[in-house]
């Protein structure tokens, strides 16, 4: 039993390492989302280099845009641009609503479609179905298509399962 505690504690001190493994080897930039509730932004890639900026908000998407070792540059929705540990961020895909006015969140991914929802700028769902300009937005169990244009973490163009 003993043994299997030690393997387990020893599984467990490897997964960030392989976490970061895995994430080492997608070439930046890419889209990522914060998986902590409180992440720190630091000017440098060690832990040694001041916090720039405290993150309270878990799956606020990020763009990583460099790698260095187990350390993503990565720049906020703002702009900010600074360095995270790779096991603070998650592959998970999410987006933020941008501009000053609400964006609508159809039944499917056509501008003709039924309006299920509304959602405010500054307002973070998850994203899948990504294809064509639309991505099916899900915001804590309210889902619907929303175009691309009126989100930051995806990109006109790409497409998601």
């Amino acid at each position: 039993m003993r043994h299997l505690a030690l393997i387990l504690a020893g599984v467990a001190m490897l997964a960030p390492d392989l976490a970061a493994a895995a994430d080492a080897k997608r070439t930046p930039p890419y889209y990522a989302s914060i998986a902590a509730g409180r992440a720190r932004m630091r000017t440098g890639p060690a832990r040694t280099y001041p916090a720039s900026w405290l993150y309270q908000r878990a799956d606020l998407p990020v763009k990583v845009i460099a790698i260095f070792k187990e350390w993503r540059r990565v720049e906020d929705p703002d702009g900010a641009q600074g360095w995270m540990q790779a096991n603070l961020l998650s592959e998970n895909r999410t987006a933020m609503v941008r501009g000053t006015q609400p964006i609508e969140m159809r039944e499917r991914p056509q501008a003709s479609a039924p309006l299920q929802w509304r959602a405010g700028p500054g307002v973070v769902g998850r994203l899948s179905k990504c294809a064509d300009g639309w991505c099916r937005f899900d915001v804590k169990g309210q889902a619907g298509f929303v175009q691309v244009a009126g989100l930051w973490g995806v990109d006109g163009g790409e497409v998601l399962p």
